[in-house]
C-alpha cells in the first residue's frame, strides 16, 4: 500500500494492550471506523513480551482487571491473590474473543512514523511493512514498560553461550537446568525471577548495582468465599478504588506518623507487613513527604532483609541506604531474600566495581575480576514513559518534532495530550499517574475521558482539539511541584529516567493521587473543554499557541479543582 493511498479510519489505535483492547472496545460503541496497530502477533502489551520464570502482577488480582463490562467480571475466575503472567495473557486473550476485538487489529506491525497532515485534518501512520494509515484521530496506546533497555555491554556478540532480556522473553520455555547463570539486576523483574532460577540452576550469580525495597506478596490461592464477597458487590469496590488515592482498595493511613503513639505506629506497620503488598505505602499520610517518617520503614525493611537471610554481609548488601523506601518501584516478593540462602546462588556486589565487558564466557568487571556462566540474563528494565513515545518519530504541526519537543523531558497535558499535536491522545502518559496507580483503574480512566471528548466534540460539530502551551506549560509546572514535596525525586529510579544514559532528570508520573487526577479530569471535560483549542479542521496559516479558528477561553479551572481536592488528599503513593 503506498502513502499516496493509505486505509483511512476515524481513529488509529496504537497498541493492543489492556489500554488499547479497552479503547477499540469504547470506540466501537460510537460505530466509528477504527483500526488498531500492534507490533506483536497477538493481545497482552506486556504480558505479551514479560515471559519470564517468576512473571506476576503486583496489584492484586481481583483489582487488575476491567470493570466495565459486569458480565466478565462476574465470570472470569482468578486463581491466585497475585495472578502469574501465563493467567494474564490468557485474561487478555479472553477479553479479546469475547468481544471479537482481533478483527479490527492489526498484528505484526510496528508503526515507525507519524505526522500530523494539515491539508486534510489527520494523522498519518507509517509502518515497518511500508503499509500507511491515516486516520482523524490518532491514540497512542504504547504502556509505560514496553521498550527494554537493551543491554549495551561491549563484547556481548562474542558470547558463546545463550542470553535472554527479562522484557523479551522466548515463548517457548528456558532450561536452566545444569546451568551456571548469571543474572544483571536486582529491580522488580529480577526479584521476581531469581528465586525461580535459582530453583532450576546449577549454579546462579546475581550482579547487583543497587537494592531495592521489597514488601511481602504473601501470594497463595484466592479463597471462594473471599471473591464471593467481592463479587456480589463489585460495583462497590471497584468505586472505592476508582476515587482511591492509588486506583486500588487498601486500608487508609492512621495519620502521620510521628503523631500517632509508638505502640500503634509498630503495631501498624507489622499489620501492613503481614498483609504485604502496596499497602505498607498507606501507612501513614506522610510517608513519602517526611524523611524521618520514612526512615522508619527503611529501618523496618532492613530488620526484616536480616531476619531472612542468614549470611549478614549478604544481608548488609541487599539493604538499600541510597533512596528512601517506596521512592523507586517497591517490589513485591516471594522468596527473594530467602533465596540467597542457598548454596547455589551468589550475590556479586557491582557498585563500585562495575561491569566493563562480557567475554566468550562470561563477564569481567572494571577492576578486573573475571566470571565464567553458560548463560546470561539481563533484568535491566525499561525505557519508561517517554521510550515508547520517542521510540516513533512523531511530527506534529509544521513538523515539529516530539522528540525535539521532549528534548528537556516531557511536556504534556494532564498526560493525555500534547500542544502541537492535534487529535492526538496518550493513554497513561507522561504527567499522569500511570505507574504510581493501579494501571488498570489509570486506563479505564483515560480510555473513558478520551472516548467522552470524542463524543462531546461530535455533538458541538467540532473534530479538531489540541492543548494549549499555556495550560500546557502550567500543568507541567504543577506536576512538577507537586512531585518535589515529596521524597520521589531523590532516588535514581526509572520515574526520573536516571537508568537510561543521557536521559533528562525529569520526575514523570503525576504523584498528586489519583483520586485529585481524576476530579481535575472531570473538570477539564465538564467546563466544556475549555483548556484546550477547539474547532474544525481546515486548512489554514498555523500561529503559535494553537489553531486559528479554534474556540477556547483562557482558564485554568483545574487549578483550583486541584487545590480543593488535595486538601482532602495526601500527595504520598497509596
Amino acid at each position: 500500500m503506498s502513502e499516496q493511498s493509505p486505509a483511512s479510519h476515524d481513529v488509529v489505535i496504537v497498541g493492543a494492550g489492556f489500554s488499547g483492547m479497552y479503547m477499540l472496545y469504547s470506540l466501537r460503541r460510537l460505530e466509528l471506523r477504527v483500526v488498531v496497530l500492534e507490533m506483536a502477533e497477538d493481545v497482552g502489551g506486556t504480558w505479551y513480551w514479560n515471559r519470564y520464570p517468576g512473571a506476576r502482577c503486583d496489584v492484586e488480582s481481583m483489582e487488575y482487571s476491567y470493570s466495565f463490562d459486569e458480565d466478565l467480571q462476574q465470570e472470569w475466575e482468578w486463581t491466585e491473590r497475585y495472578s502469574a503472567q501465563p493467567e494474564i495473557l490468557e485474561y487478555a486473550a479472553h477479553v479479546a474473543d469475547r468481544f471479537d476485538l482481533r478483527r479490527d487489529i492489526r498484528f505484526g506491525i510496528r508503526v515507525t512514523r507519524a505526522w500530523w497532515d494539515e491539508d486534510s485534518g489527520g494523522w498519518v501512520l507509517e509502518t515497518d511493512t511500508g503499509e500507511v494509515f491515516r486516520g482523524h484521530y490518532c491514540i497512542m496506546a504504547l504502556g509505560c514498560l514496553s521498550v527494554p533497555r537493551r543491554p549495551d555491554f561491549p563484547g556481548l556478540d562474542f558470547f558463546r553461550g545463550p542470553w535472554y532480556h527479562t522484557g523479551l522473553w522466548p515463548h517457548e520455555p528456558v532450561d536452566f537446568r545444569g546451568l551456571d547463570v548469571g543474572i544483571i539486576g536486582t529491580g522488580s523483574s529480577a526479584i521476581q525471577s531469581i528465586p525461580q532460577i535459582a530453583g532450576e540452576a546449577r549454579h546462579l550469580t546475581v550482579f547487583q548495582r543497587t537494592p531495592n525495597f521489597a514488601v511481602p506478596a504473601w501470594n497463595r490461592p484466592l479463597d471462594a468465599d473471599e471473591v464471593r464477597k467481592i463479587k456480589k458487590n463489585y460495583a462497590a469496590f471497584r468505586e472505592g478504588a476508582r476515587w482511591s488515592h492509588s486506583g486500588y482498595n487498601c486500608d487508609d493511613a492512621v495519620g502521620p506518623g510521628l503523631e500517632v503513639s509508638d505502640n500503634l505506629r509498630k503495631s501498624e506497620m507489622e499489620r501492613r507487613w503481614q498483609i504485604g503488598g502496596f499497602t505498607v505505602l498507606s501507612t501513614f499520610d506522610d510517608v513519602n513527604t517526611s524523611m524521618e517518617v520514612n526512615k522508619l520503614f527503611v529501618d523496618f525493611a532492613h530488620d526484616n532483609i536480616r531476619s531472612r537471610v542468614d549470611d549478614p554481609e549478604t544481608a548488609r548488601l541487599l539493604s538499600p541506604t541510597d533512596h528512601p523506601f517506596g521512592t523507586k518501584r517497591l517490589c513485591v516478593d516471594i522468596d527473594y531474600f530467602e533465596t540467597y540462602n542457598r548454596k547455589n546462588v551468589t550475590l556479586i556486589d557491582i557498585s563500585d566495581d562495575p561491569i566493563s565487558h562480557i567475554t566468550p564466557t562470561g563477564l569481567v568487571t572494571e577492576g578486573g575480576r573475571a566470571f565464567d556462566v553458560d548463560t546470561l540474563v539481563f533484568a535491566t528494565g525499561f525505557d519508561a514513559m517517554t521510550g515508547p513515545l520517542l521510540g516513533i518519530d512523531i511530527r506534529g504541526v509544521e513538523d515539529v518534532s516530539l522528540r525535539d519537543s521532549w528534548e528537556a523531558g516531557p511536556r504534556t497535558y494532564l498526560g493525555l495530550t500534547m500542544a502541537g499535536f492535534p487529535n492526538m491522545f496518550t493513554i497513561t502518559g507522561p504527567q499522569s499517574p500511570s505507574v504510581l496507580t493501579n494501571m488498570m483503574s489509570a486506563i479505564e480512566q483515560h480510555v473513558e475521558w478520551v472516548t467522552d471528548c470524542l463524543v462531546w466534540l461530535q455533538r458541538h460539530d467540532l473534530d479538531r482539539i489540541e492543548a494549549t502551551e499555556d495550560e500546557q506549560d502550567a500543568w507541567v509546572e504543577h506536576t512538577i511541584a507537586v512531585g518535589d514535596e515529596t521524597l520521589y525525586p531523590l532516588a535514581n529510579s526509572w520515574y526520573v529516567g536516571a537508568n537510561i544514559p543521557g536521559k533528562p532528570r525529569v520526575f514523570t508520573p503525576y504523584v498528586g493521587g489519583f483520586d485529585s487526577y481524576r476530579r481535575i479530569c472531570d473538570r477539564v471535560a465538564g467546563d466544556g473543554y475549555r483548556t484546550f483549542d477547539v474547532g474544525r479542521v481546515e486548512p489554514r496559516p498555523r500561529g503559535k499557541g494553537g489553531a486559528s479558528g479554534g474556540t477556547r477561553t483562557p482558564t485554568s479551572g483545574w487549578k483550583a479543582d486541584f487545590e480543593s481536592a488535595a486538601s482532602t488528599s495526601s500527595a504520598t503513593e497509596a
